[in-house]
Formats: C-alpha cells, sequence, structure tokens
C-alpha cells in the first residue's frame, strides 16, 4: 500500500497541485452546520473528478452577533491538476485557496489551459442564465437561450473545424 507521502510526491511531479481550501457556512439551526459541512467534504468534495484525497477539521459552530450559526472547515486536498482545483473552486466556492505544493513554479499543459479556460466560460455563461432567467419574461429568456444554445453549437463547429485543417491549439492569422 502507498503512503500518503509516496501519492502526494507522484501526484505533484505529474502535474497534480495540493492546495488548502477554506470552506465557511452559516444556518440559523446550529444542528444542520456539521452534517452539512461533513456531506460537501464526503460525499461531493471527494467525489468530485481529479480530487485525489482530502482530509482537515470542521470547527464547532459558533453563534454570530447576527443570531446565526457559523462554522468553518479547513481541508488539504490533492488534486491531480489545475483544472480539477479549477472546477472545485467553481462549484464549491470556498473562502480562500492556499496553494501548497508545488511550491515555486507550475506548468500547465495547452490542453488543461484550453479546459480552464472553457470551464471559465461555461461557469460565466451558467452564472449569466441563473441572473437572467431571475429578471427577464419567459418569452425573452427562451430567445436568450436559444442564443446561448446556437452560440455552444457555433463553437463546437469552429474548434472541429480548426482541428480539421491542422490547427496546433495555438491560434491562426487571418489572411
Amino acid at each position: 500500500m502507498k503512503s500518503v507521502d509516496e501519492i502526494t510526491y507522484k501526484t505533484i511531479a505529474s502535474g497534480g497541485i495540493l492546495a488548502r481550501l477554506y470552506f465557511d457556512m452559516q444556518s440559523e439551526k446550529q444542528e444542520d452546520l456539521q452534517p452539512l459541512m461533513l456531506d460537501l467534504v464526503n460525499n461531493r468534495l471527494l467525489k468530485t473528478p481529479g480530487v485525489v484525497y482530502c482530509y482537515g477539521s470542521i470547527e464547532e459552530p459558533i453563534k454570530l452577533p447576527e443570531g446565526v450559526y457559523s462554522t468553518s472547515a479547513t481541508l488539504t486536498v490533492l488534486f491531480k491538476n489545475a483544472v480539477a482545483l479549477l472546477d472545485v473552486a467553481f462549484k464549491f466556492a470556498p473562502a480562500g485557496i492556499e496553494i501548497l505544493k508545488p511550491e515555486k513554479e507550475y506548468k500547465i499543459s495547452i490542453s488543461d489551459l484550453q479546459a480552464i479556460v472553457l470551464n471559465a466560460a461555461q461557469v460565466s455563461i451558467d452564472y449569466s442564465q441563473y441572473i437572467l432567467s431571475k429578471v427577464l419574461s419567459k418569452e425573452d429568456l427562451a430567445k436568450v437561450q436559444l442564443e446561448l444554445k446556437q452560440r455552444e453549437e457555433l463553437g463546437k463547429r469552429l474548434m472541429s473545424k480548426g482541428k480539421q485543417e491542422g490547427g496546433d491549439g495555438q491560434g491562426q492569422q487571418a489572411k
């Protein structure tokens, strides 16, 4: 059986990232907080693709002056790569992220960079759709959703065309 140190070393050597993530949660019911935080860690974070392992601590809930209870968690997470770290940041919105390893420099492949940029674009689209669904009429929202679907299909066609033309993934100049 491999040790945690060995798994960590091998993962980081192949592009992994060890990070400390800080989460906070509030509720009017003190007894809800720790089970919710445990669920976040055990049933969601640990099952996210690209998460190798996770360990940490969950603080006892405290009562805030506003009358709600608050708890926090400090987790050390080993990610397979930067894409996995970004996915967790988008999905779970930690209050803070501290990169522990590698300590000096991190090289990222073009395919990982492309995945990160596309993930960021998708989060932006999802967020925009959420906001628009709250302020637009059903008819206007349907129109915007159709336009976004068409934009997505166009993006797929353009990427496919670029690959067929021997695109190198680094852009081409207009002729």
